[in-house]
């Protein structure tokens, strides 16, 4: 679609509150949807389960949060580096190709996420409950995540360029990402297994030490990723290889838990078990769809840019969707944080300090949004110009209207993915799918597809924070009905 087609023209900026009708009534619905979320949260039967009770859960869920917010910062820098010093190493192509290749990093860690935190879930209720059956949960977690990276590391040995040529990437981009594929899809076992470590060793009560692995394996990415590309002349290649050792290191870091006096993890020797496997993802799936979902919206978004834009509109939404990954990370921190709480919570029946800890989770996540809007609306240029070493006018265009538009999505966002969380860990995996698949899936494609054919590029980084608008409105009517809430 051509900018002549769409009404908008390249040089035409989105202003919020005065950009026309459409800008007007996207504000005003987004005001009406948080003033009704905020006023359901408010109205939520909490039975207070005595003061020094309700103090020691709020210390609690702020200890588990922030720790679990700065461990998957650190996980999410991974990617976050890699475009950085690519971005100086290969310009523009550089940058198109890690958002060609971010759909792949996403489905691998959907998979570790929905295997690890659904296991890690059910493991936690069940040691709330005494069941020594726990115990299995862990050993077949770790034996499924390699069973099911088996297809990624042939594919990466195989047909690493057959891959870039699904994602989109012409000759040029293919050849030049070709050894990077390769290379960072041979490591798929230990980026599954690491979601499966650091969650639980949370869920066994040291987020401290889950934290420090991931922090550690993001600062050795960032390291070498510099050391391997420029010092070593390894180029892409060598940043592939920073990134995949990063989980390697973060792993052995996570196995001193074992060691531990307050360790109650074990290695059961054990076959495969499928029926364990179900019963994980069951209260995985919205970590799966939850981290799917930004492959989607990134093969989409790409897609479209594409066609509007070119190599520069996708090299721009690299820059807007690395940012959005440390945002998006920043809100599941938030979830996963608060997840062993509440199941344990659930687990011992305590349905009053599982509704406290929502609350505490709904309103983190609406002030860490407004925290972190200001920072993106008042460093706009600065955050751009970091991945735009060609200095290239268009693509800072492109980025800085995308940066603003796209984060006010987080404002619905991280109550979204913060009620997806508390729905799977009281055991209501349906209704947390169903939040997670609109976010996701439904209401992302729909949007993206209208908004992009009606106002544009601007339509398209319109759509993230309106499929978010829709799936809150939902999520406020699940969380409404008394079985969504108390199981």
């Amino acid at each position: 679609m051509a900018f002549s087609d769409s009404g908008i023209s390249p040089g035409k900026t989105f202003r919020l509150g005065n950009g026309g009708a459409f800008p007007r009534f996207f504000v005003e619905i987004c005001q009406v949807l948080l003033y009704s979320s905020s006023r359901f949260y408010v109205s939520l039967p909490y039975s207070p389960c005595g003061k020094e009770a309700s103090m020691n859960l709020t210390k609690q869920f702020f200890k588990y949060v922030s720790q679990n917010i700065f461990g998957l910062i650190g996980t999410s820098c991974y990617i976050l580096a890699d475009t950085y010093f690519i971005a100086q190493a290969a310009g523009t192509d550089g940058v198109t190709l890690l958002n060609l290749c971010l759909p792949m990093y996403n489905l691998i860690f959907a998979f570790g996420s929905m295997i690890g935190l659904g296991a890690a879930t059910r493991y936690a209720i069940l040691q709330a409950q005494g069941e020594a059956r726990a115990q299995r949960y862990f050993s077949n977690a770790i034996l499924c995540a390699c069973l099911i990276a088996i297809p990624f590391m042939l594919a990466g040995a195989f047909c690493p360029g057959t891959l870039l040529q699904l994602m989109g990437g012409d000759g040029d981009i293919v050849a030049l990402g070709l050894n990077y594929t390769r290379i960072f899809l041979l490591f798929t076992p230990f980026f599954m297994c690491n979601y499966i470590f650091s969650a639980f060793v949370r869920n066994d009560g040291d987020p401290s030490l889950a934290m420090v692995a991931t922090l550690s394996g993001s600062l050795f990415n960032v390291v070498f990723d510099y050391i391997f590309i420029f010092p070593m002349g390894l180029g892409l290649p060598g940043a592939a290889l920073a990134t995949a050792i990063s989980p390697v290191l973060s792993i052995a870091i996570c196995s001193r838990h074992f060691f531990q006096k307050s360790n109650t993890l074990t290695f059961v020797r054990q076959a495969p078990s499928a029926r364990l496997l179900v019963q994980s993802c069951q209260l995985g799936i919205s970590g799966f769809v939850g981290e799917l979902s930004s492959a989607v919206t990134t093969t989409v978004f790409n897609f479209l840019l594409l066609r509007l834009a070119g190599n520069v509109g996708v090299a721009a939404y690299g820059v807007v969707a690395n940012f959005a990954l440390v945002a998006t990370a920043i809100f599941n921190g938030v979830a996963q944080g608060a997840q062993p709480l509440i199941s344990q919570c659930y687990g011992k029946n305590e349905m009053a300090g599982a509704k406290k800890l929502l609350l505490l989770g709904c309103g983190t996540a609406l002030a860490l949004a407004a925290v972190l809007y200001g920072a993106v609306f008042g460093f706009t240029d600065t955050f751009v110009a970091l991945f735009n070493s060609e200095s290239s006018a268009l693509m800072a265009e492109y980025a800085h209207s995308g940066m603003r538009i796209y984060f006010l999505g987080y404002f619905f966002a991280g109550c979204n993915i913060v009620a997806a969380g508390y729905l799977g860990a009281v055991n209501r995996p349906t209704e947390a799918t169903i939040t997670s698949v609109s976010r996701g899936v439904a209401a992302i494609v729909t949007c993206s597809l209208i908004l992009s054919a009606l106002f544009g590029m601007n339509g398209v980084w319109s759509a993230f924070p309106a499929a978010e608008a829709i799936t809150l409105a939902l999520t406020v009517f699940l969380l409404k009905r008394p079985q969504s809430v108390c199981g």
